[in-house]
């Protein structure tokens, strides 16, 4: 035994030792500069000391035969941070009642107070081994504390029978799933980015929680507890063991650092330290900056020459680097170990040729062979077409990850000036959906900064305002997703004014180009805009795009603050102000896209920057400069338009009266007619039209009335053979309700229709006005019969009250029983964070979308756009919810679990 840690006389003695110790310890952090070499030993040697002192305090408090002090959570790994909490368990033997006993609850409640008497902030709890294995059973926290449990000391027979227990009820896929479940929502708490400006080093993606999962889940299944076990049994190579030893270090380090500079739990790297951090790391200020404008017309910091940083902008770009590489290695491991457990539990996915190269492995894209990019590196762009292109396809195999992983050193010079690889790199910018998804999968895989190495510079780059929470990269993509947006209209409700612009655009991948390099000069010194547009024409050279877009493409990156300045900061009633904006944009198209690229961009430095005011202001300017332009103020809703006048010719064939659509028309915002073609929107009218105005009617002459005098307002339901040729097309409009998706799904389920499509649509009136596509097994020559029988029995379900019946069991192939596909459920808060995505892979059966609306019925949550996608066997959904459940943490992992077990079946 250390002579340091001998057995002292009394309690001040041994709470003195103990700061002693424990500050010779903190020295040893504080003083040992950049080197992580030693951070993990004193670490452990903070956990011994703290050990050695519970052991003497438990001793003095004089537990009998049967009781153990057991070491869970953190300290359970035998790493304790300076500040962090002492996770303790007092194992009871079985019979004993603190409750019940005086003398045993005092003893408990001397020795806890003789704890935090002496400094040590523990957290503990008292349990019989029975009462650990009912919580554990219940709570995926306290299941997650106990796998880490280490005997102090006491009763090491007590502690042998707990982990026996424990083992024995450990559902080692059920854990993997719940801890999956908790990283996705803890990524969602933390922006879903490691690049935060003030990033927690133990929580946000890319931190220590995303390393310490691994191994939980691994130790559950009974595959290692070490880097070194999960490298031996080849679920990481060695050298990802090591650079995961050398990140783990440097994020314990940075953590260990910011508790000694806060003098408490501080984990952290918020502004206040992250210098203080840096100096301790070695990094040294250089020049002072200078103060440029931002996107938003205010202020914020940017160096002065190149090569010039901050000490913090040093530390957190390492800090960033290594979040990066947590990140990559966790979905490996993560993938890694969940194809283990499926090959234990539930049978292997089936892999579907998509070329020579690559492979579709139950959603996710493998690679033919782990040396394909060393052989072949055009394969590597054409990984992310395949990915943006190939429905069905949801991310990278683990064995795909890995491979790109091990061919950076592939992608040099050489690599970028491949003529094959920038024509694959535009077609990518190119194609009509999935470009955010490839761009932002391009950088997470590290792919994007090495075939762009002008956009490497800015990965993990600080921007030091009070408005940008994203890095450099981060920011860029962000903005690239907003004008994605822009284009799509299922995000037409966020932003209208610019979704209906957007409409009449023919080359939305200008923008994208533009939204790529309008910040990417950040950091070099010089003004910024004038450095990009130099980028982006060398890009535009290099990739063959013709002059007059080259031309606009760099006037955006050039201009890209300008328009922001000048709605902020000019006087836009001044004739002179507006003729002089006017003349630098120079027509019409320029205006335009430079107005798109601006809400883009404010929008994307913060969710807390952009408002309504703002908003307003750019609207104003792009308005004014219009007509200063001399030309018309274009339609805004030009595209829309040309759908109500078609939609207006049709309904003039069935001798409709004039002005008889304006009652529904002006209860349907834009969303509806971007998401609904003129012959929908034509037959919508002429059915709902009469029966609005009738009711209108009756009404005002009260009429018609419910027993409560309340008009009666029952649903609708029509349906007919549909345009696209196949099945049915069935309309229902009625009052919206929680519920009401999950009836129509149950109603087509029972009679086995299968769903092929359903847009889901709620009017300014609170009614529900949906469309769904359905096919029955067969459709006989007596349609006519059909369409009656779905018309009636269906508006009879709505209108029932009572609980949901239960789901049907739906029989699986032969084909989805041999080969399972994994099912997934992704559930996240969309722009606004008052809607949310909802997204569901699983093996396709009758039944299986009313088993999803019912669960989302049973938590009162409102569906507002289904997109129904089958690939075969397999189904892929996307759901536009609402409701007040999701606004609770516990609530949404319940959800997502009772989800994912109805896609088990």
């Amino acid at each position: 035994m250390d002579p340091l840690l001998a057995p002292a006389g009394d309690i001040g003695a041994l709470r003195q030792r103990y700061r002693d110790d424990k500050t010779a310890l903190f020295a040893l952090l504080r003083d040992q500069g950049a080197s992580t070499r030693g951070v993990r030993q004193a670490l452990q040697q903070l956990s011994r000391l703290t050990d050695q002192t519970l052991r003497e305090l438990w001793s003095r408090a004089g537990f009998g035969a049967g009781f153990s002090l057991i070491a869970v959570g953190g300290y359970g790994r035998a790493e304790l941070f300076p500040y962090s909490d002492v996770d303790v368990l007092v194992l009871l033997p079985d019979g004993a009642q603190p409750d019940e006993d005086a003398e045993l609850k005092k003893q408990l409640e001397d020795f806890i107070g003789a704890c935090w008497d002496l400094g040590l902030e523990i957290g503990s709890s008292v349990r019989s081994v029975s009462d650990c294995v009912e919580e554990s059973a219940k709570d995926v926290t306290v299941q997650t504390s106990m796998l880490e449990s280490r005997l102090i000391c006491g009763s090491k027979s007590a502690f042998n029978r707990l982990v026996t227990l424990l083992d024995e009820v450990m559902d080692p896929k059920a854990f993997y799933v719940a801890k999956t479940l908790e990283m996705r929502q803890r990524h969602t708490k933390y922006e879903n980015t490691p690049y935060s400006l003030e990033p927690n080093c133990k929580e946000s993606p890319g931190g220590l929680r995303d390393l310490q999962i691994i191994l939980w889940v691994s130790k559950a299944a009974g595959l290692g507890r070490s880097w070194d076990d999960l490298a031996r049994r080849g679920l990481a190579t060695p050298l990802e063991a090591r650079q995961i030893k050398a990140n783990e270090a440097l994020l314990s380090l940075i953590r260990a650092r910011l508790h000694l500079l806060a003098n408490r739990r501080e984990d952290r790297l918020v502004f206040d330290l992250q210098t203080a951090v840096a100096e301790s790391f070695g990094f040294k200020a250089q020049v002072p900056a200078v103060i440029t404008a931002g996107p938003t017309g205010q202020p914020h910091a940017a160096p002065t020459a190149k090569g010039t940083r901050r000490a913090s902008e040093a530390l957190m770009k390492r800090y960033y680097w290594a979040a990066k590489a947590v990140t990559q290695l966790n979905q490996i491991l993560l993938l890694n170990i969940q194809e283990r457990l499926q090959d234990d539990m539930a049978g292997v996915d089936r892999l579907r040729p998509l070329n020579a190269r690559f492979f579709d492995k139950g959603g996710m894209l493998e690679v033919a062979s782990d040396d394909l990019y060393v052989q072949q590196p055009h394969a590597i762009l054409e990984t992310f077409h395949i990915y943006q292109t190939t429905v069905g396809i949801k991310g990278f195999s683990a064995r795909t990850l890995r491979a790109l992983y091990n061919a950076r050193p592939v992608m040099n010079a050489r690599f970028r000036a491949d003529p094959v690889n920038r024509a694959q790199f535009l077609q990518i910018l190119k194609e009509p959906e999935g470009i955010t998804h490839a761009l932002r999968m391009m950088n997470e895989t590290s792919v994007l900064g090495r075939y762009l190495w002008v956009f490497r510079h800015i990965v993990g780059q600080m921007q030091h305002d009070l408005f940008h929470v994203y890095t450099v990269d981060q920011h860029i993509l962000m903005v690239l997703r907003n004008v994605r947006r822009f284009f799509i209209a299922e995000h037409s409700h966020e932003y209208p004014f610019c979704s209906q612009l957007a409409a009449g655009w023919d080359k939305p991948w200008i923008f994208y180009i533009a939204a790529i390099f309008h910040d990417i000069a950040k950091g070099r010194g010089g003004d910024h805009s004038d450095l990009g547009a130099r980028d982006v024409r060398t890009f535009c050279r290099q990739h063959g795009i013709d002059r007059e877009d080259s031309k606009l493409i760099e006037f955006l990156v050039s201009e890209h603050l300008t328009m922001s300045r000048m709605a902020q900061k000019e006087d836009l009633s001044d004739p002179d102000v507006i003729a002089a904006f006017a003349k630098r944009v120079g027509n019409e198209r320029y205006l335009t896209a430079l107005y798109l690229l601006t809400v883009a961009d404010i929008r994307g430095t913060s969710p807390k920057v952009w408002n309504a005011w703002k908003g307003k202001l750019l609207e104003d300017l792009y308005r004014y400069t219009l007509r200063a332009l001399g030309g018309r103020a274009p339609d805004p809703g030009a595209v829309i338009e040309a759908r109500k006048r078609e939609a207006l010719s049709m309904l003039a064939l069935h001798a409709l009266p004039h002005m008889a659509h304006k009652a529904l028309w002006d209860t349907l915002d834009v969303s509806y007619f971007m998401r609904h073609q003129a012959d929908e929107i034509a037959w919508h009218t002429r059915v709902l039209t009469r029966q609005i105005n009738q009711t209108a009617t009756k009404a005002a002459a009260k009429v018609a009335t419910a027993g409560d005098g309340v008009v009666a307002d029952r649903c609708i339901v029509r349906a007919r053979l549909s345009p696209e040729g196949e099945g049915l097309q069935v309309l229902v409009y009625a009052p919206d309700q929680n519920d009401l998706f999950a009836r129509i799904c149950g109603y087509f389920d029972s009679s086995n229709f299968s769903i092929l499509d359903a847009r889901v649509h709620t009017t300014l009136t609170g009614h529900a006005l949906d469309t769904f596509q359905v096919v029955a097994p067969t459709l006989s020559e007596h349609y006519r019969e059909l369409i009656a029988m779905v018309e009636n029995n269906l508006a009879q379900t709505i209108d029932e009250c009572g609980p949901l019946p239960a789901p049907m069991k739906g029989r699986l192939s032969r084909r989805v029983k041999s080969f399972p596909v994994t099912p997934r459920v992704d559930l996240r808060p969309d722009e606004k964070a008052q809607r949310w995505l909802l997204s569901v892979s699983a093996s396709d059966r009758a039944g299986l979308l009313y088993g999803i609306s019912r669960v989302l019925a049973r938590y009162d949550i409102n569906v507002q756009l289904a997109k129904i996608t089958t690939l075969g066997e397999r189904v892929e959904d996307t759901f536009l919810i609402c409701g007040a459940q999701l606004q609770m943490n516990k609530r949404q992992i319940e959800i997502e679990t009772e989800l994912l077990e109805t896609l088990e079946g």
